[in-house]
């Protein structure tokens, strides 16, 4: 008898198994929608939160993904005609949306301190600098991100790696299918006629750059604003002595940040040494590691001094270097002294490594920190607060690899979507302590977005006293919300003014 019980015991343990497995399929298309209150910048918004999946669609109509995501609107609008839409993504590629939503944009943000160090007992707070005041929001997971995930075909099978690599994991897929899933969505939402912006962080700098183009070229939906944050090259090569000389200004900004600099330069604002580090780079810098070996050795000298005095670095290091100094040993090096690492992303973070030698740090001390406050924060919000109820993991970082690098010209796609489109403008947020994106690269990559200086007027650039996610520091919280509330409003084109050059 006992014998017979273990064995209902096991087979009913096995049933629940199979269907909690069941239950942790994604809800293809469905929403919650919850009502909400806040403060922007000391007046009292109100609005709803449309947390749910939608379809992604093929050629043929069948559903072959869903996208989570999370829309907010501000209630009382009577004219969405003239309110603002902001489309929002994160990079990676493979990251979730959840950086910018509960960190930059949202009206609702980690609790952390002004600096952005994580604080317990986890959670968001309000975010009284949200530009939900001027714009509504949606918040997009593409595929494997978040609870977005692939859906099997009609004989209950997922697609293949490779099918799934060339439908969506890749440069130039998953502009594709984004760009269909945004028209399904602004058609859902009744937002033709708003003003749109798209916005995106590191990789998702690309993919909003080439969705500017396949908006308008394929879904015939043209778009007011495109802000990069902390952009990518977009397909601008900045290969050899460009790559090695753009460092320095970043060098430069984390050495002041972390005092190391000579007396001369450390009691100067970071604001007066940016300019002087940049006109080296450009002038001086470029030119001498274009010589190569053939530089003299008194000009060799010469250089490897200034650059030292910029990095915080000794002469030795950077001659031992012949005069490249790889960003990972820098992250290393800096403050070996001190037996401490510096974060890749953001510089001001700090680590510690097993050993202090070594040319690289152990583990990238920033991310560590984000991810330790992150991931609880987004799981308690979305069940609790937005009440969206789900068995599926929160991918803060989903499977999307080996991703499809090649034929990326997002950078040109979005120069043209600008000289085809009048209203289109962008802008361009940089922190200065950011190592993968750095600062300077950013702007480089804005000069060469239109070498005929034609739209130049149309190109801005914000620089942050923080790191890839300016937004973390409370100061910069705040400055840089602002700057995207501006350049927004700004973009926006007076009743009936046409188009047209």
């Amino acid at each position: 008898m006992k014998k017979i019980f273990s064995i209902l015991s096991l087979l009913l343990l096995t049933s629940s198994f199979a269907q909690a497995e069941n239950e942790r399929n994604i809800d293809v298309d469905q929403s919650v929608v919850t009502k909400h209150s806040t403060k922007i910048n000391g007046n009292k918004v109100n609005y709803t939160a449309t947390t749910g999946t939608q379809p992604v669609w093929d050629d043929e109509g069948n559903a072959t993904a869903s996208l989570f995501y999370t829309y907010y609107e501000r209630t009382g609008i009577k004219d969405k005609s003239t309110r603002p839409l902001v489309i929002s993504f994160n990079g990676g590629p493979g990251s979730a949306s959840v950086w910018m939503h509960i960190a930059y944009t949202g009206p609702r943000v980690l609790n952390v301190d002004s600096e952005g160090y994580p604080l317990q007992p986890y959670g968001v707070k309000t975010n009284e600098f949200s530009i939900l005041d001027v714009a509504d929001i949606v918040y997009v997971n593409p595929v494997n991100t978040g609870y977005s995930r692939i859906l099997k075909n009609k004989d209950g099978k997922l697609p293949s790696k490779a099918e799934q690599k060339k439908i969506f994991f890749g440069v130039n897929a998953d502009i594709k299918y984004l760009a269909e899933w945004v028209n399904t969505f602004v058609s859902r939402k009744e937002r033709w006629r708003s003003p749109k912006f798209l916005i995106g962080e590191s990789y998702g700098t690309t993919r909003v750059s080439g969705l500017a183009l396949a908006l308008q070229n394929q879904q015939w939906m043209y778009v007011n604003g495109v802000i990069l944050v902390s952009p990518t090259e977009l397909g601008i090569m900045r290969e050899g002595i460009v790559e090695q000389a753009n460092r320095l200004p970043y060098f430069a900004a984390t050495a002041w940040y972390h005092k190391v600099l000579s007396d001369d330069l450390q009691k100067k604002d970071l604001a007066e040494i940016l300019p002087e580090v940049e006109q080296f780079t450009l002038n001086e810098y470029i030119p001498a590691l274009a010589r190569g070996g053939f530089i003299t050795d008194a000009e060799k000298q010469k250089i490897a001094k200034k650059v030292a005095h910029y990095s915080g670095l000794s002469v030795e290091e950077v001659l031992n270097s012949n005069l490249d100094i790889d960003t990972r040993y820098f992250w290393k090096e800096l403050l070996r002294d001190r037996k401490q690492t510096v974060g890749r992303l953001d510089s001001r973070y700090l680590g510690i490594d097993e050993k202090a030698t070594g040319a690289r740090p152990d583990y990238n001390a920033e991310l560590t920190s984000w991810l330790h406050s992150f991931t609880p924060a987004m799981n308690y919000y979305v069940s609790e607060e937005l009440n969206y109820k789900t068995d599926l993991k929160y991918n803060m970082f989903g499977p999307v690899h080996p991703w499809d690098r090649s034929g990326n010209k997002s950078g040109e796609n979005l120069r043209k979507a600008m000289a085809q489109n009048p209203y289109l403008n962008v802008m361009i947020q940089s922190g200065y302590y950011d190592g993968a994106t750095n600062y300077f690269d950013a702007k480089y990559t804005m000069w060469q977005l239109d070498r005929s200086s034609i739209m130049k007027e149309r190109l801005s650039f914000k620089g942050y006293r923080s790191g890839h996610m300016m937004y973390l520091r409370a100061e910069d919280l705040k400055k840089s919300n602002q700057d995207v509330r501006e350049f927004i409003l700004k973009s926006l084109p007076s009743k009936n003014q046409p188009a047209k050059y």
